[in-house]
């Protein structure tokens, strides 16, 4: 039973992954969008002297406006036209590696999970060991697809940057293998504990919020058990994931798609530092960029993986 849970979740997973994926790149360049060097500017000390050259005081030019933000139908027009319809689907080798390390095991486990801690003689699960199960099983599946968030989410990102600076990764093999060569197989990592956060808040709000949604619906009455209920419980879920995500979202992604070259500062010291530095750049406001294809992606991502899932359940019900 405990195979039958990641079999059945990795399909779905797998299935909801692809089609969305086109969505997920739009949120990943939007989420980049303003990012770069903040400017530095040398500012005269306060007590210094004036020498004789010194009485025309030369103020540091201002620094330029900020780019317009681009909304993501605009986005997902620009990549089509600069690189084509074919470049939405940009790192979807990454997205199926990831769907198979990362969601295979967080479904998986939380299946398990759900069947040790429900009551058997109520068949029901409270909500708090449901949110429990959520943060344990996205964790542990974080964890072990972190390498393939890596290169999917570089992969995504590559075509915003000019041709001389791209990183041209043929696939998520090779992105792998070029990441391992040229920094070093801690860089498969990057970024994970935020990966790890992430996760454990998608799983517990996305799968604790479904299962919660979907018995609500069913007990009141409100529908059957059928494909309306499922539909609704998993768009709720979905809102759900994607408002308490967003903000550790943008930071992952941000530190994930850093370039870091020899002998040169790395961008971001952390997760904390790239947060502060994107506050202060941007505005507070910055943690939820990209929110709009977030929850356009979560929305059919969620309702694509859980009716995906519950035929799949019935299908091999019988094994």
């Amino acid at each position: 039973m405990g195979l039958k849970g990641f079999v059945e979740g990795g399909i779905a997973s797998i299935v909801a992954g692809c089609s969305t994926h086109p969505l997920d790149l739009i949120k990943v360049r939007m989420q980049l969008q303003g990012e770069g060097p903040s400017p530095v500017q040398s500012l005269r000390p306060a007590m210094a002297y004036p020498t004789s050259a010194a009485h025309n005081i030369h103020l540091p030019p201002p620094p330029p406006p900020p780019a317009a933000r681009v909304g993501p139908l605009a986005v997902g027009i620009r990549i089509i036209q600069q690189d084509g319809a074919a470049a939405l689907f940009s790192g979807v080798s990454a997205t199926v590696l990831r769907q198979t390390l990362y969601s295979t095991t967080r479904m998986g486990l939380y299946d398990i999970l759900k069947q040790k801690w429900t009551d058997p003689k109520t068949n029901t699960m409270p909500l708090t060991r449901k949110i429990v199960a959520g943060l344990i099983a996205g964790g542990i599946g974080a964890a072990v697809g972190n390498p393939a968030d890596v290169a999917m989410v570089r992969m995504q990102a590559d075509g915003r940057l000019p041709a001389a600076q791209r990183r041209n990764y043929k696939s998520v093999v090779d992105a792998i293998s070029q990441m391992t060569k040229n920094e070093g197989v801690t860089s498969l990592w990057r970024g994970s504990s935020l990966t790890v956060n992430r996760a454990m808040l998608v799983t517990a709000s996305q799968l604790a919020s479904y299962d919660q949604f979907k018995e609500m619906i069913i007990d009141k009455g409100l529908m059957k058990d059928g494909l309306g209920t499922h539909v609704t419980a998993s768009f709720a879920a979905g809102f759900v994931a994607a408002v308490a995500s967003n903000p550790v979202d943008v930071i992952k992604t941000r530190v994930m798609n850093m370039k870091v070259e020899a002998g040169k500062e790395r961008p971001y010291s952390g997760a904390l530092d790239c947060a502060m530095k994107t506050i202060k750049a941007e505005g507070p406001m910055a943690l939820y960029k990209g929110f709009i294809p977030t929850i356009s992606r979560q929305g059919p991502f969620t309702i694509v993986l859980f009716v995906t899932l519950e035929q799949v359940r019935k299908l091999l019900k019988d094994f």
